[in-house]
């Protein structure tokens, strides 16, 4: 059985890749900060699948949590095939770079890039003894083009670092059977975060070509493709999910 973990994986799209997962039939170590009762909820409703569930309190700013968290991993499971970094803090107040507190700064960088490396010195070892592993990072619309993003520089910054970190840990880790990609996002806010692709066909969307919201859902069968034994080929990728969006040229 193929062992996953999903950092931030009980709220938001986030669960969505977790219960894909376990619908695959992976076991799934699942992190969580904040939110005990999104846990209630989850082991709720897998009830009869709790053998394969495991949920671990963790903050991704902080080193000890991060070692702490694949350390349970490894130790129930035995193995670590997936990993996906779902979890990235995010400041949702608008303002330029000159007016960021420097624990803001840090916690962008912390929570969004330096967790990733933490993350895989942890996990590669693992996943190279295997020689099996699927690592999957999150990015923002267009950030393979390091984008300018107008009050939302340090969220920005950290994961247009993590675009190019994700490409070099692709090749380097290629020979031991190790794929790395990322997946962005488009503009996928509130509840369609968890949302079904069917609902979300319920709700037109004129902003986006294809003429609906992006959803969880769409998050989740990205990931569920690039986890797939056979997807060895696709590697270094960042693959966009926005529904059109991203190859409009937009004149100002």
């Amino acid at each position: 059985m193929r062992h996953a973990l999903v950092t931030a994986g009980t709220k938001g799209l986030g669960v969505r890749v977790t219960e894909a997962l376990l619908e695959k039939g992976y076991s799934v170590s699942v992190s969580y900060r904040s939110d005990p009762e999104a846990v209630e909820r989850l082991k709720n409703k897998w009830a009869d699948n709790l053998h394969r569930i495991q949920f671990v309190r963790v903050d991704v700013t902080k080193k000890e949590d991060i070692f702490h968290f694949i350390d349970q991993a490894f130790e129930r499971f035995g193995r670590i095939d997936i990993l996906v970094n779902n979890a990235g803090p995010y400041v949702f107040e608008r303002k330029k770079l000159f007016d960021y507190e420097e624990d803001e700064w840090l916690q962008m960088i912390e929570g969004n890039l330096h967790a990733v490396y933490y993350m895989l010195k942890k996990v590669l070892p693992i996943m190279r003894k295997q020689k099996f592993g699927r690592i999957i990072t999150y990015g923002f619309q267009g950030a393979a083009d390091a984008p300018a993003w107008i009050y939302r520089s340090a969220y920005a910054a950290a994961k247009v670092g993590l675009v190019s970190l994700m490409k070099t840990v692709a090749v380097e880790e290629a020979e031991y059977g190790i794929t790395a990609n990322m997946v962005c996002p488009g503009n996928i806010l509130g509840e369609m975060k968890e949302a079904s692709i069917a609902e979300a066909r319920e709700k037109k969307d004129d902003k986006t070509p294809v003429g609906r919201s992006g959803t969880g859902e769409d998050i989740a069968r990205t990931v569920l493709f690039l986890c797939d034994d056979n997807a060895d080929m696709v590697t270094g990728t960042v693959v966009e999910v926005t529904g059109g969006v991203d190859v409009i040229h937009r004149y100002r």
